[in-house]
């Protein structure tokens, strides 16, 4: 179990890390990838030849004698919302970091970006239930608590993992149109398919995968017990069978392939990070791929 000056530790890691990844690599990104809420009225100005004739304020200009039109700028203000997968499976790392870990790290990165932009961020963290709520506020000191409550839930996380239900609350708690980040490793993804489809419809949805290496090859370390960390069950495996390692690699790419089929399907955005690589490229990638489809 993680104590207090150790999670206080990494939270300020992670503060002094995703502020430096802010000014140096993605400065003004972030504003050109995410659109507002709509659109509100900003002022009326004298008409010029090329306007559209569709944008007449036919009330001023049938006061002042002259053409005018209405001109509106994008209402800037966002809701953004982190849904986080804290379940036991959560809790593994191989590379010196564990899952949880870059959870956390790439909430702080996207929260304090989104602060920068005035916008308000908020927080759902679950597993087979929802752990904790924290609704939406602006405030550079609410981002470093979304950290601090990635990190404590999942230190010592148990439990499996209910994307359907995180889902339903999130329906029942955000009513008004939100960007929303859905970290997990989707490994117990279940039947959520149509909820997470309704989901997108109403909300700007981006699922963040996160994985680890281990979790795709077996090392040859003799026989070793493996516990599944979301049920508690054993296993006693020989590792130093290269059938047996074959077959685990195999089925671990058997479940990557299905997952991005069942994420291309979705036609939700996907940010892939892993616990041996950095993760800023894959950040600014997405905020390219989304700049690019807005224009």
């Amino acid at each position: 179990m993680t104590d207090v000056k150790e999670l206080m530790a990494k939270v300020g890691k992670i503060r002094i890390l995703t502020n430096r990844l802010i000014d140096d690599q993605l400065a003004g990104d972030y504003h050109s990838t995410f659109k507002g809420q709509g659109v509100e009225f900003d002022e009326v100005r004298p008409y010029e030849v090329g306007d559209d004739v569709r944008s007449i304020d036919w009330n001023v200009t049938a006061r002042t004698g002259a053409p005018y039109i209405k001109r509106y700028s994008e209402e800037r203000e966002l809701t953004i919302l982190f849904v986080v997968d804290v379940s036991g499976s959560q809790s593994y790392g191989s590379r010196g970091r564990t899952k949880a870990d870059l959870a956390a790290e790439v909430t702080a990165l996207l929260a304090l970006t989104a602060i920068r932009n005035q916008d308000k961020v908020g927080l759902v963290l679950f597993s087979d239930r929802i752990v904790k709520y924290i609704p939406p506020r602006k405030g550079r000191d609410s981002v470093m608590r979304l950290a601090r409550e990635v990190l404590a839930a999942s230190d010592g996380a148990e439990g499996g993992t209910d994307i359907s239900g995180a889902l339903r609350f999130l329906s029942g708690v955000q009513k008004r149109r939100a960007v929303v980040f859905l970290v997990s490793d989707f490994l117990g993804r279940g039947d959520c398919e149509k909820l997470l489809r309704a989901a997108a419809r109403r909300h700007d949805m981006v699922c963040v995968t996160v994985s680890d290496p281990a979790e795709s090859e077996l090392p040859d370390v003799g026989l070793v017990e493996l516990e599944d960390p979301e049920t508690g069950e054993l296993a006693l495996v020989d590792t130093s069978s290269p059938s047996v390692r074959r077959s685990f690699a195999r089925k671990a790419a058997e479940d990557r392939e299905e997952l991005g089929r069942f994420l291309k399907k979705t036609g939700i955005d996907t940010l892939d990070l892993a616990t041996d690589r950095p993760y800023i490229n894959e950040v600014r990638a997405l905020f390219k791929r989304r700049a690019r489809k807005r224009g």
